[in-house]
Formats: C-alpha cells, structure tokens, sequence
C-alpha cells in the first residue's frame, strides 16, 4: 500500500427532504450566489421552487443560469464566469446531476483565474489552488462530483472533452435526497449505474499490492450496486433501494476507495472521446468501452481480473484455468448491464469506427503521451479497444 493523505471537506446532507436546509447552510459561505441547473425538470418537479424559498428565507440573494447540457459545455461556463465576476457572487450552487455540477465547479475556478478556465483542462496551466466556494443538490446518482475534486467540461469547437481535479473545487457541502430522483427515466437510471461501476472499477485494477482492505470495499460496492440497481428499476419510487444507490455513488468517486493505490483511468479517456464527438450520456459509453477494456488487458493480471469474477460476480475459482473465470466475469459484467437496458457494444449506439483512428490520436495528444496507470496505452492500443467494442 502507498503513503497517502485523505481529506474530505464536504459536509454531506443526506436523507427525505434535507434540501429545505440549503438556505441556512448557503448563508454560511455567502448573501449572493449563481443558482445553476440544467433544463425544466428541476422546475417542473417543485426542486427549485423549494430551492427558492429556501434561500429567500435565510436572506440570500441569487443569480440564475439555466441550461446545462450533458456533456456540460465550456461556453455556457464562460457565460457563468462573466456573470460571477459581473454580479460579485460568492458561491455557486448546482441542482442537477454530474454535469451541472461539473459545469459549476468550473464557473468556481474561471472566475478567480486571470487567464482562460479552459486551461486548467487542457494541462496548460496547473490545478487552481482557489475557487468561489460550490455546493450542490444532487438530483442523479451517477458521476459522484458532489463530493470529488473533479470535473469534466467539453469545449464544443473540436469537440474535446477534458477532465480537472483539483482540491480548491471539491463542494463545500452536498445535499442527496434520494427521493429528488424518483422520477429519473431507465435509460438515466442505468446509465448512471454504470458510471458509478465505472469509478469503482477504475480504482480496482490497479499494480499496488497489498491494499486487500479496498479490494473488500471496491467489492462490496459494487456488489451493493448490482443488486440495488434493478430493484430502483423496478420500482421508482422504492426510497430504501434508492438510497443505496445514491449513497454508493458518492462514495465511489470521493476518493477514499483510491487511498493507498493507484487506479487506472484509461476507459474514462477513452470514453470521453466518444461522448465528446457523439454526446452520448457518458454512462452508456463506459458501458461499451470498459469490457473492450478489459479484454484487452486481461492478460495483463489475470489473478486480479479472476478475483473480480470470482468476488463480485460469484464465478467459482478455477486454479487450472483462472484465465477462463476471468473471462467469465467480464462476461457476467456484460450481461448485468444488457439486463438494465444498456448496450454493451459500439453499433447498440449506432456508432461506427470510422473516426476510431482520430479518437485514438486525440485520447493521446497525437501520442505524446500514453493513457491509464494498470496498463499504459498508445493510440494504437486505443484504437484496437474501440475495435474490440463495436
């Protein structure tokens, strides 16, 4: 296990109804903030009626700025940024899912930076080490940014798709009512389900040895995931199986399952590609990029990818064979996902590889660097896994 520091500065506001306490707890950081949100559904579902009276109750004023996208776009982030600076807003608060919130915490760190927000992005200058305080209410169990450092913005002209962590942009505090997402769609639902899987899995396929106590929290997690998922399917409105749900999610992507080792990331790169040329719903292409994934690098450790099957998914151990219970355990993660209604395959979005090269290259930097800790890949690793997908 390595040396490490874990530190989680946001304070979680969990259970039925906990977003009436957003005005006292907003009032504490600051009288004047940016509301941000996505389209009408917040609106239409009372969210944000009670957002407002709320906030007016415990004397803070408001800014709004609607229309956050999935995919969040750096446009509609310079436009935060300008209103921040223009209205002297002293934190921002995000109702909606991962994107809204994504989307906030860059508007947090644009609008103290001197230089252009996109830069943090793209690697050309460092991590902010300041940002307008965020905060969020939490409507979709998915990307886990409610208590992460990170973000994930996409600058429209080009079509990239880029990623920032940084410490100054986790939320200072987060809302999760899991009855703000009974009336989620399937297809988000699922797509969520998978994103939060994801985050488990990039941290569980890792080279650090001896991190057997992450390994049984990873696990159990995603166990968690696998049988709850379903249930919230089945019934929408079912509080106990959603909370689960939300929890989980939270917990996945806060960082403290990656404590002590080193995960691997390359499916989130190499799905941002895909959602950044196609915008579909990043959940949906993790689904289809991290069995490809997986596939490809199996070899590479199979005694880990066996102790998957074999944990998560109660694939009986095979000591002559462990290759084969590897293989089936990346089979029965496929088939759970195809359960929840996801494609697991490239052409279920209707997509082709006709751009797999230039996806490759661009999830590289034209290879000048390589992507994902667990296996390090070039463009042509990358485009063989969009290959092993279609």
């Amino acid at each position: 296990m390595n040396n490490f520091v874990f530190n989680l500065p946001t304070r979680i506001f969990f259970g039925r109804g906990m977003e009436n306490q957003v005005g006292v707890e907003t009032a504490r950081y600051s009288k004047k903030i940016l509301l941000h949100f996505g389209g009408s559904s917040a609106s239409k579902s009372g969210l944000l009626g009670r957002v407002r009276a709320s906030l007016a109750a415990a004397g803070v004023e408001w800014v709004e700025l609607g229309g956050v996208k999935p995919n969040p776009a750096l446009s509609l982030v310079y436009k935060g940024i300008e209103l921040c600076r223009k209205e002297r807003i002293g934190l921002v608060l995000a109702v909606g899912g991962g994107s809204v919130i994504d989307s906030s915490k860059a508007i947090a760190a644009g609008t103290l930076y001197s230089g252009d927000v996109w830069d943090f992005y793209t690697g050309k200058a460092e991590p902010p080490k300041t940002a307008l305080p965020v905060a969020t209410i939490l409507t979709i169990p998915a990307a886990g940014s409610e208590s992460s450092c990170g973000s994930v913005i996409t600058k429209e002209e080009g079509a990239l798709k880029r990623p920032l962590n940084a410490d100054c942009i986790y939320p200072r505090f987060s809302i999760l009512d899991p009855e703000l997402a009974f009336t989620l769609p399937e297809n988000q639902i699922a797509n969520g389900a998978a994103d939060i899987m994801a985050h488990l899995m990039e941290r569980y396929f890792t080279n650090v040895d001896h991190v057997e106590f992450s390994d049984r929290l990873i696990e159990a997690t995603l166990r968690t995931v696998v049988a709850v998922a379903p249930r919230v399917l089945a019934d929408k409105t079912g509080y106990d199986a959603w909370a689960e749900l939300m929890w989980a999610g939270a917990i996945a992507h806060n960082n403290l399952l990656d404590r002590g080792r080193v995960g691997d990331w390359a499916s989130h790169d190499i799905e941002h590609e895909l959602s950044g040329i196609y915008d579909i719903a990043h959940g949906a292409g993790l689904a289809v990029v991290f069995p490809a994934w997986m596939k490809y690098n199996l070899r590479h450790d199979i005694p880990r990818f066996a102790q998957f099957a074999f944990r998560v998914w109660g694939v009986e151990p095979d000591g002559f064979e462990p290759e084969r219970a590897a293989r089936e355990g990346i089979a029965r993660l496929e088939a759970f996902w195809k359960s929840l209604g996801l494609s697991v395959r490239l052409s279920g979005l209707g997509i082709g590889l006709d751009r797999a090269a230039e996806m490759a290259r661009k999830c590289t930097d034209a290879d000048s660097h390589s992507v994902g800790q667990f296996v390090h890949l070039t463009s042509a690793d990358i485009e063989k896994i969009y290959r092993l997908a279609e």
